[in-house]
């Protein structure tokens, strides 16, 4: 039984380019070393006494800077390449973390905050693009869960090590050791994966590109739009439904993070070797489709209020599952749908929809429960969850997609 376990995961992580697992590992460091963000509110609030409103306000500035770099990374990724706006990326986040480390009041923490988000996430299209230069068509699907799966296990360590960090020796050495892990990051890329010119976008006749605008390609906007919602539904995992499990089921902070920490284990358990089952599926919508049911069965959960320990489980389950079933599809949809030298500019209209969709995520979440409670709320996100089912849906039988 054991060796039939482990030549399912051989299998599943066999067949990808070297490269791909560098790319792989840069994502690992990087987050792994992403220790700010979760402590940046406890931060906020208890080193400088700023109010939960307050905090919320700079904590605009993670997502204003996520949209404003990742439409950056995208136009720059198609003008110069993926190469060094990634090694750009990585150095520069560094650099804008050690000024919000010496940030004292609202506005420079703000400016720090948004500029330290710009560029750290104008790393995303160029990462993006690198995946789908260095990895085939057939395992593009694979390749990309490779990078969620460094991404989530980067994520499983990083939170656990900076807390430990922040208790024994104070918040500032995790703006120390986030800047450091980026700048690691940014030495591998440099040192294991050199650049290579015949990887530059070939310029065209008079500077014109060629492929059609992610800016004109309405069907693309639709899914963008649907992408957005999605994501936001997705993301009251980390807003508004941990606030219900404290104030409902009574939770506490630690059981809390195990069930959203649940949810990373599964991802890191079964994504590949289930996608590598079904990464020869081509019909990127019908698959999106299936993760927004899971999506719709986990809200439903919710929204019954039931108050059983066994039912926060059974969300975060399908919660997983929509997640997996959903997001490395729409993300190779998204990479492989324009020419080669319009991939930036596409990458970075998909990364702009999870930046609005972590603006809203939290914000339509707790207005809508301090409104109408809870319960209510999970219902109108399941009939909204209904509708981004049906458009997606729509989307692939029009053949617009």
């Amino acid at each position: 039984m054991y060796k039939s376990i482990a030549g399912i995961y051989k299998d599943a992580f066999s067949g990808l380019s070297g490269n791909i697992w560098l790319l792989g590992l840069i994502m690992f460091v990087n987050r792994a070393g992403a220790m700010v963000l979760p402590f940046m509110t406890l931060y906020l609030t208890k080193e400088f006494n700023y109010t939960l409103a307050e905090a919320g306000w700079i904590m605009t500035g993670f997502g204003a800077g996520s949209i404003v770099g990742a439409y950056i990374g995208g136009q720059l990724t198609d003008k110069y390449g993926y190469y060094y706006i990634q090694l750009i990326a990585l150095l520069g986040s560094a650099v804008f973390l050690m000024f919000l480390l010496v940030s004292t009041t609202f506005i420079t923490i703000w400016i720090s905050v948004f500029l330290f988000s710009m560029l750290a996430d104008s790393l995303r299209p160029a990462n993006s693009v690198a995946i789908a230069i260095f990895s085939k068509p057939e395992n593009r699907t694979r390749s990309f869960s490779l990078m969620r799966f460094a991404i989530n296990l980067g994520f499983a360590i990083g939170p656990a090590i900076g807390g430990a960090i922040a208790h024994y020796f104070g918040y500032k050495w995790i703006f120390i050791m986030n800047a450091v892990t980026s700048v690691i990051a940014a030495g591998i890329l440099y040192y294991y994966l050199p650049y290579n010119p015949d990887h530059k976008p070939a310029p065209t006749s008079h500077g014109a590109q060629q492929g059609l605008s992610a800016y004109k390609d309405v069907p693309y906007i639709k899914f963008i739009v649907l992408t957005a919602i999605w994501a936001m539904l997705f993301f009251q995992l980390f807003t508004s439904v941990p606030v219900y499990w404290s104030g409902q089921l009574n939770l506490s902070e630690a059981e809390i993070g195990q069930l959203i920490g649940l949810n990373g284990l599964i991802i890191v358990l079964i994504e590949m070797p289930v996608i590598r089952r079904i990464e020869h599926i081509t019909k990127y919508m019908e698959m999106i489709a299936l993760g927004s049911l899971m999506l719709i069965l986990g809200f439903v959960i919710l929204g019954t209020g039931i108050l059983w320990i066994g039912f926060a489980v059974l969300y975060i389950v399908f919660i997983s599952l929509a997640e997996l079933f959903a997001m490395p599809f729409m993300i190779n949809f998204a990479v492989s749908r324009p020419a080669e030298d319009r991939r930036g500019q596409y990458m970075a209209m998909y990364s702009m929809a999870y930046g609005i969709a972590n603006i809203i995520a939290p914000v339509l979440g707790m207005q809508l429960a301090g409104t109408v409670g809870f319960s209510a709320t999970y219902w109108i996100f399941t009939g909204l969850s209904l509708v981004v089912l049906y458009f997606f849906t729509r989307l692939r039988y029009a053949n617009a997609l």
